[in-house]
């Protein structure tokens, strides 16, 4: 099969790529440029698709012998991925910009530019399992599965990029137990990225501070922080700065009355007014989402064919826990879940994944979140 393997200049989509070559697929390199700053320098083990991960990457393919190339996708990441982080702050809510990405570049630009010049899948080195199910018809139905390797299981992040994309992607890692087990390979195949540090948070956030990137792009915005009842409690530069469950920063001079910390309960920016509060009021037990995405369509709920609750685990962040919930389906194409156990912090714009033991049935993105069951 030609495939292309999407190398970022890691570890992971290094000995993604290797592997397909030795299961015999047809293989190319491709990097994505994400970055608009062609000398963008990685900061340690932060940030991403910097000038050090394309040469990184051009190693990694010379030391396979396959061709290599760099597809410059700056602008579609920037119109998409940064532009959605951006408005989604704006809107008081608290976007996954993995998600995006996935969504927007690497399972849509890349690999409908593959599609186009007749490459028939992209090859990651994403950490999760897709099985080959066979029907009763007959006919194989792909199913996306958490990783082997629990603490690296990155299905979270890819449950968004519906069934017609997961029919065209390899994840060689799936099966991989053990991160180590990747970095041994890697040193064994001669891959000069082996001991290389992994990226951490968001790419383009390379330094880390994420409230100054959101306050060169967004400006200053000055707004009131109120407690519960509404009482001003002080003042911030921008309300697109706090999200859901924040402990840290919040810009208070006085303490609580009772002396206990305060959360960020509700950012709202229609008022440029950020509500805090005791950690209590940070626990819900029901969610509506939007946005659906299904991969299971012999599972798919639908409100209009009359499916009621089903039970399920949801995910609700990326390194989170499976949580026990019911999930039906509303009329206006959204989802209801209720949880067994209350949450704090749960967050609108975050994605949460609905999962059956480790297959992933769908994902949807969280529009609010509230308390139905009154703590005895």
């Amino acid at each position: 099969m030609r495939v292309l393997a999407a190398l970022s200049g890691g570890v992971d989509s290094a000995v993604a790529a290797a592997r397909a070559v030795d299961a015999g697929h047809d293989v190319v390199g491709v990097h994505m440029a994400l970055s608009r700053s062609r000398a963008q320098h990685r900061t340690g083990s932060r940030g991403c698709c910097s000038i050090e991960d394309a040469s990184d990457a051009r190693r990694a393919a010379d030391v396979l012998g396959i061709p290599y190339y760099v597809w410059d996708l700056s602008e579609e990441f920037e119109e998409t991925v940064v532009a959605d982080f951006l408005s989604e702050y704006q809107a008081g809510r608290t976007p996954n910009p993995c998600v995006r990405c996935n969504e927007h570049i690497k399972f849509s630009a890349l690999l409908d530019r593959g599609l186009a010049m007749g490459f028939e899948a992209v090859v990651t080195g994403h950490y999760a399992r897709i099985e080959q199910v066979e029907q009763a018809d007959d006919t194989v139905r792909a199913e996306l599965h958490r990783a082997a390797d629990d603490a690296k299981d990155q299905s979270y992040v890819l449950a968004v990029m519906g069934r017609e994309r997961l029919e065209r992607s390899i994840f060689p890692l799936g099966d991989v137990p053990t991160k180590e087990q990747v970095r041994a390979e890697a040193a064994q195949r001669g891959l000069s990225v082996s001991a290389k540090p992994d990226s951490y948070d968001i790419c383009f956030v390379a330094d880390g501070d994420t409230q100054g990137f959101l306050r060169s792009r967004l400006g200053e915005q000055r707004g009131e922080i109120l407690d519960a009842d509404g009482t001003v409690l002080g003042e911030h530069e921008g309300a697109y700065a706090y999200t859901v469950g924040q402990r840290k920063g919040l810009g208070i001079d006085r303490p609580a009355a009772d002396g206990k910390p305060r959360y960020v309960l509700e950012v709202k920016p229609e008022t440029k007014q950020v509500v805090v509060g005791p950690s209590e009021l940070l626990s819900v037990d029901v969610i509506h989402s939007h946005d659906v995405v299904w991969l299971a369509e012999d599972i798919e709920l639908d409100a209009t064919a009359g499916s009621g609750p089903r039970e399920v685990q949801v995910q609700l962040r990326a390194h989170g826990r499976a949580l026990p919930a019911t999930v039906t389906a509303l009329a206006d194409g959204g989802l209801e879940t209720r949880l067994a156990e209350a949450q704090r912090g749960v967050a609108p714009g975050q994605s949460l994944v609905i999962y059956a033991g480790t297959r992933v049935l769908g994902q949807a993105t969280i529009s609010s979140a509230s308390r139905a069951r009154v703590p005895a």
